[in-house]
């Protein structure tokens, strides 16, 4: 399991990298040129300033049960399909539950744009908005780690044909 952040304007980076750092789990932040993002213990990733540029990074090195933070619901879905885990910036755990209902939002309001409509802006972050990032991360850690945990342990205790205990 590894985290990686989509780092663009993200407001979660400093947080992402304190979670990851006290479960010493590996932490990739991709930024494009335009932001300066220094750490003493993420990989920072830096990539070209064109669309997407940073999700394309991400997926191609995404594996399964990785964890991805971003605000892009393209992204995330993307990383479903690839059986990683996506959380939002504010703490909302993507799935396939919710994601079809957020494309189906971001086209509409794609559209609306396009119509020269404007749609409600985006509220100020609050303290809240952090507190649910942090216990929506760190649940997807502890559930992940714990997983891990017990398919390694039955892994180990699953007799094998040589065992006398089960096969006299």
């Amino acid at each position: 399991m590894r985290i990686f952040v989509d780092a663009d304007g993200s407001p979660v980076v400093n947080i992402s990298e304190q979670i990851a750092k006290q479960f010493n789990i590996e932490i990739i932040i991709v930024k494009n040129y335009a932001h300066q993002i220094y750490s003493d213990y993420a990989e920072v990733v830096t990539v070209d300033v064109t669309n997407d540029s940073a999700d394309y990074y991400i997926i191609n090195r995404l594996r399964k049960n990785d964890i991805v933070v971003t605000q892009d619901y393209g992204l995330a879905s993307l990383c479903l399909l690839k059986k990683a885990i996506p959380i939002s910036q504010n703490g909302l755990i993507f799935n396939e539950n919710n994601i079809e209902g957020l494309l189906d939002r971001r086209f509409i309001f794609a559209k609306l744009r396009s119509q020269g409509k404007n749609h409600q802006n985006a509220k100020k972050r609050t303290k809240t908005d952090d507190k649910n990032f942090i216990e929506g991360l760190t649940s997807i850690i502890t559930k992940t780690l714990k997983w891990v945990f017990f398919y390694i342990s039955f892994c180990i205790c699953l007799p094998t044909t040589s065992s006398p205990a089960f096969f006299p």
